[in-house]
């Protein structure tokens, strides 16, 4: 195995100034994001690089602990979940993040603003959360 803790802390701190970034957008209302091209926008790509970290992450675990090989970006995290690196019902909660990105990254469907931002700001705990589990499991790694 080579695992590469420094990858991981790599992109566990950038997703860390990803939050930060976003929570500068968060102290604005929801309204006056949606108005705010360049604010509503700056929060669709944060998102999409926080997602990105995340699954980049969850393949290296993936990868380095010998895993089942992934469906798709979304099963990373329910392979991570049934392997006990993250616990099963958060895996299963935050795994639909990716489903959102993909609409942001790929515009398949219009995007329903009002609802992103809510769900985006709402949910912004759970990737804290996902950083904080991930952290722990790499600090008992060798």
């Amino acid at each position: 195995m080579t695992f590469e803790k420094t990858f991981v802390k790599q992109k566990l701190d950038r997703v860390l100034d990803y939050l930060a970034e976003i929570e500068g957008i968060f102290k604005f209302s929801d309204q006056e994001i949606k108005k705010d091209f360049t604010k509503f926008h700056t929060a669709e790509r944060l998102l999409q690089l926080i997602v990105d970290e995340m699954t980049d992450i969850n393949q290296h675990f993936i990868k380095e602990l010998d895993l089942k090989t992934p469906e798709d970006f979304q099963s990373t995290f329910y392979i991570l979940g049934e392997n006990k690196i993250l616990p099963l019902e958060f895996a299963q909660k935050i795994a639909p993040v990716v489903g959102m990105r993909n609409r942001i990254v790929h515009r398949y469907e219009e995007l329903d603003k009002d609802l992103f931002i809510k769900k985006f700001r709402k949910n912004i705990s759970d990737f804290k959360m996902y950083l904080k589990i991930i952290n722990d499991f790499v600090e008992t790694k060798k």
